[in-house]
């Protein structure tokens, strides 16, 4: 029997599989097939699939794929969920994780509550280049707190590549419909972003402290996005400096929770460094039989619930905003 878990980073739900535990590893189209029917008929369904398998350079590898069965180049929430499970199994707390784009640095990070496991993983690398997400408007080379009508009127829109595309607005009061209806038309076949782009509205709350909800590429609304929060992260520290305190972390709350970022600004704003800091929550363990992974059956599953949800919700009701 294989084991695999049902996680969560701020609410932003996976579920994991260690292909280095398995006689035989899946191949691309079985774990395609089944992202899709983990996510959308399992415990409630996920965002996603994280796979984890060796690196020749790091202590694990993690691939992410999407609910729709697409391939992420990177998740911030799901990466600190990766971070704990390898730091557990192999008792070390700060290693690299090798993701497709580069090798990034995590450690272990204090707890943000009785039983909620933090990690702090890096977001790298960076990168406003219209190739980078790719993005078509005008003659712009880099898209930052521009007016773009053709998105929301009256609105100032920054592109980023963490590496995800990312499109970021700052607002006073964050419309779920306009974010839906946005997020739907830049995923769709568009003239903008031919390779889809995940939205963010944000709202700042404080010093400090921001407000983010994200339509994600592949997979829609999500509790929170980790590298949707890294990248307004970064472009709220270039934008809005009065508001930005460099000695302090920044408190990032979302519909799944509450995160924090680290941003390290360099006048070349691609060399700027940003670290996630949040929850690595376990809340099912789920046996099944490498057969059945192979043949995307899941009908006949042993689950097992952790526990930790409920250590999370306390957390969440002890957040003051």
């Amino acid at each position: 029997m294989v084991k695999l878990l049902k996680v969560h980073g701020s609410e932003n739900q996976f579920f994991i599989l260690d292909q280095t535990i398995l006689d035989n590893k899946l191949n691309d189209n079985e774990l395609k097939n089944l992202a899709i029917n983990l996510c959308k008929n399992i415990l409630d369904g996920a965002d996603g699939l994280l796979v984890i398998d060796t690196s020749d350079d790091c202590l694990g590898k993690m691939r992410v794929i999407n609910a729709d069965g697409s391939e992420a180049k990177m998740c911030g929430n799901g990466l600190r969920t990766v971070s704990r499970y390898l730091s557990e199994k192999y008792q070390l707390d700060h290693f690299s994780v090798e993701t497709l784009e580069s090798n990034l640095s995590v450690k272990r990070a204090t707890d943000f509550y009785s039983g909620v496991p933090a990690f702090s993983v890096e977001i790298s690398p960076i990168s406003f280049n219209k190739m980078a997400l790719p993005f078509v408007y005008k003659d712009l080379t880099e898209m930052i707190n521009s007016e773009i009508p053709e998105f929301v009127p009256e609105e100032k829109f920054s592109a980023i590549a963490v590496p995800n595309p990312h499109l970021i607005s700052f607002v006073s009061e964050i419309d779920h419909n306009t974010l839906n209806n946005l997020g739907q038309k830049l995923n769709s076949v568009n003239q903008y972003f031919p390779e889809g782009v995940n939205v963010s509205f944000a709202k700042i709350l404080d010093t400090n402290k921001l407000f983010v909800q994200t339509f994600e590429r592949g997979v829609g609304f999500t509790n929170a996005c980790g590298t949707g929060i890294s990248a307004t992260s970064l472009v709220f520290a270039l934008l809005y400096p009065d508001q930005f305190d460099s000695n302090r972390d920044i408190t990032v709350y979302n519909p799944g929770g509450m995160v924090k970022t680290n941003i390290e600004l360099n006048p070349t704003k691609e060399l700027s460094k940003i670290h996630l800091i949040g929850n690595a929550t376990f809340t099912h363990t789920i046996e099944v039989s490498e057969e059945a992974l192979h043949l995307n059956e899941l009908d006949n599953l042993k689950i097992e619930d952790t526990g930790e949800e409920k250590d999370y919700q306390d957390f969440v009701k002890s957040i003051k905003r």
